[in-house]
């Protein structure tokens, strides 16, 4: 039987835990010891609006379990409400150990009608949200030598959804983010990875309809609190967890063609070999861009 996992000691942060998977999150981890800000705007699906009364809730259920947590109002679509996010956790419990970027609002729509406000609003609370948060997060974690960040992304982001190509863009983003920092926290013990959730919460129910209730936010918890912990050493890696599922998504790289080196081949030669461009039947997972690099070094030296 493995070791109990406890965050005793340890400081959560997570955004959007007034309610769904934040909440979860929070929950667990409050009973597991962590002391946990509790982010959340207190908003609408599409992000109007605010109100305290998501963010105390969770904090007055975490308090009569015996934990510690407050609660935080801030947007994390503003750089001074990312900043404001993380002096919480340092005001309260003077240090930030874990971020779960999990804010999110939904602004869905066919590209040929979506306006550039439902752009900008969706990626300023999925992406720059969690890039406003992590910021002040990782210099604390850098000087302590030590963190965890989980980013939310989505199936959305990663394979695409008919309606969704703000979203969807925030989420692939979100990878991206997640990938830097687990390279750039590898030498401090900081592992960053990213989860893509699929869970029956206000911003899916109509998404999933028939099929939410086979999607309890419960089952997504524990993957979650697993990467948030120090047991955990993964790290520039993507989850898909939902229903009891739990999967890894990679983004890998076949061999491909090499038309030589130097070599700039016709169209129509391309055309001829292009079923080899596409060939995965073997394929690596780069570390880093060196890692694909690699490949073509290899294929140039013969």
């Amino acid at each position: 039987m493995s070791e109990p996992i406890t965050f005793d000691g340890r400081v959560a942060v997570i955004t959007g835990a007034g309610g769904g998977l934040g909440k979860e999150y929070a929950l667990e981890l409050g009973r597991r010891g962590a002391r946990v800000v509790v982010n959340d705007l207190g908003g609408a699906v599409d992000g109007s609006g605010s109100s305290s009364g998501a963010a105390d809730l969770v904090v007055d259920e975490i308090r009569e379990e015996g934990g510690e947590a407050v609660a935080s109002y801030d947007s994390v679509a503003t750089r001074e409400g990312g900043a404001a996010i993380v002096q919480t956790a340092l005001d309260s419990f003077g240090s930030v150990d874990i971020v779960i970027n999990n804010a999110g609002i939904l602004r869905d729509r066919s590209f040929a009608n979506m306006t550039l406000d439902e752009v900008e609003a969706v990626l300023d609370v999925h992406l720059k949200g969690a890039f406003f948060v992590s910021h002040p997060a990782f210099k604390v974690m850098k000087e302590n030598g030590y963190g965890r960040f989980v980013h939310t992304s989505s199936a959305s982001g990663l394979f695409g959804n008919f309606g969704q190509t703000n979203y969807g863009a925030a989420k692939a983003g979100l990878v991206g983010l997640s990938n830097v920092l687990a390279i750039e926290g590898a030498k401090y013990d900081i592992k960053s990875n990213a989860v893509a959730p699929t869970a029956r919460t206000r911003m899916t129910e109509d998404i999933l309809g028939p099929f939410a209730e086979m999607f309890d936010p419960k089952q997504v918890m524990p993957m979650v609190v697993y990467l948030c912990s120090e047991q955990n050493q993964l790290t520039h890696e993507i989850f898909s967890v939902g229903g009891g599922r739990y999967a890894r998504v990679f983004i890998g790289t076949n061999t491909g063609w090499f038309a030589g080196q130097g070599v700039v081949p016709g169209v129509e030669e391309l055309s001829e070999h292009i079923g080899e461009v596409r060939d995965v039947s073997e394929y690596v997972i780069p570390g880093n861009n060196n890692d694909e690099l690699a490949i073509l070094a290899q294929l140039a030296a013969g």
